[in-house]
């Protein structure tokens, strides 16, 4: 098969938004340690509330443009995909790397949002329509959810000494740094050139999986979705890399939880999301994913490469199954 000029032009955007989001996601985690320094946050919680809230700016954009055009199929799918893809494949692939050790607060507190944020994301769209009234409850809960995140992000960083965190994963830091506009600077930058990036590979690997004659419903589930959480994916393997666990871990499990309580309450404010019967196995398949997920860093604080593994696996499945039509 012979590329065309128009293939071969959206494969170099994919190659070139990969490169846009490493370098963006090295800016970005870099000026959010220094934030939760300055403040007084552990970075678990400025993980779980500013990296995760920035870097599901993609899905938020999506889903609020779905609902406007009466799409609702394609702005809770887009949710439900981008939640399978964090926990399965963005964590997996993680602890692949590096067996990831977790703290108990996001274990016991955020674990347990996360299982019940899906549940409530679940019951909202079980009778086919998401109202503004349930949107309105979704964002309500989730105002909620980060005064008590913040609140013991605060608490946490008074008492850094606590044997409880694994070194660099949600300790707050004592060492009070300034943090100067050239860091704020960085900041926006780096959330800018992530979310680009992340645009431009959505639009380029879409326009490949046309051309390759598959349904806009699959594209949605598993290219759109992966797309969308690339900036997830990004901040995720640099902060492991830079030894920045809490952001690594905290931005993921953030990211989930704010999918579902805000970017689709957004989308219901915004327009009533009406569905088809289509988003049932989907769902599902993030309940099953997100209850195994909680059980795993429950039973052990900590993702081991074989439990990586599997779930990274899980993903490849749903995308075979998905892509190919088994499914």
């Amino acid at each position: 098969m012979v590329m065309t000029a128009e293939q071969a032009v959206q494969v170099g955007i994919v190659i070139a938004s990969v490169g846009g989001l490493w370098v963006g996601a090295r800016l970005l985690v870099d000026s959010v340690v220094r934030l939760a320094r300055r403040v007084g946050l552990s970075e678990l919680t400025i993980g779980l509330t500013v990296v995760a809230a920035g870097t599901s700016t993609p899905e938020l954009v999506v889903t609020a443009d779905a609902a406007l055009k009466g799409l609702g199929d394609i702005a809770v799918g887009n949710v439900v995909g981008s939640n399978i893809y964090n926990l399965a494949f963005v964590l997996g692939v993680v602890s692949l790397l590096r067996v990831v050790p977790i703290e108990r607060s996001l274990v016991h507190r955020d674990g347990v949002a996360l299982v019940v944020s899906t549940l409530l994301g679940a019951y909202a769209v079980s009778d086919g329509v998401v109202t503004r009234l349930e949107g309105a409850v979704l964002v309500g809960l989730f105002v909620v959810y980060t005064a008590v995140l913040l609140r013991g992000g605060t608490e946490a960083s008074q008492s850094a000494d606590s044997t409880d965190a694994p070194p660099g994963l949600g300790t707050a830091v004592t060492e009070r740094v300034q943090f100067r506009g050239r860091d704020a600077a960085l900041l926006v930058a780096g959330l800018a050139v992530v979310l680009v990036s992340g645009d431009l590979m959505v639009g380029a690997a879409s326009g490949l999986a046309r051309g390759a004659g598959i349904s806009e419903w699959v594209i949605g589930g598993t290219i759109v979705a992966a797309g969308t959480s690339t900036p997830e994916f990004a901040v995720s393997l640099v902060a492991m890399r830079r030894g920045r666990l809490g952001v690594s871990v905290g931005n993921v499990v953030g990211s989930n939880v704010f999918n579902l309580l805000v970017i689709m309450g957004v989308g219901a404010l915004v327009s009533p999301l009406s569905l088809s019967g289509s988003i049932g196995l989907s769902l599902a398949w993030l309940l099953a994913v997100s209850v195994a997920m909680v059980a795993a860093l429950w039973t052990g604080r900590r993702l081991s490469r074989p439990e990586g593994g599997l779930f990274a696996g899980s993903e490849v499945v749903r995308w075979v199954v998905g892509l190919l039509g088994l499914g």
